[in-house]
């Protein structure tokens, strides 16, 4: 999976975070994923399938994380860290190792029983 290090100047400086951003009106969110990963890492994403939703409240905002697993495009270039300190493919049995978003960390255990099933 492939995580990015968000910059130290933004909220939640320096933590890991699945790579997406907001989904805009009048966008499906399967869209927006595909959007943001192109703007942010500069790269192509084909998401397959949504993991289920969940909301996480920070102390100054409520958000709902939309998940996808997917894959690049066979023609994508790699991605670059256009909006993030650093990126990092990690393996799923390694994914809590790294200093996650709080929003982030509930998608690890449902992401793994997807690989179960």
């Amino acid at each position: 999976m492939l995580l990015a290090q968000r910059p130290t100047h933004k909220h939640l400086g320096g933590k890991w975070e699945f790579p997406g951003g907001k989904v805009e009106n009048d966008e499906s969110p399967s869209a927006a994923i595909a959007r943001e990963v192109r703007e942010e890492l500069g790269c192509e994403f084909l998401p397959r399938f949504e993991l289920p939703r969940s909301v996480h409240h920070y102390e100054k905002i409520t958000i709902e994380m939309i998940p996808f697993v997917g894959h690049l495009a066979e023609s994508s270039p790699l991605p670059l860290c256009h909006e993030h300190a650093a990126l990092s493919w990690a393996e799923p049995c390694e994914l809590l190792s790294y200093d996650l978003a709080p929003a982030d960390i509930p998608i690890i255990p449902v992401y793994r029983q997807t690989l179960e099933s």
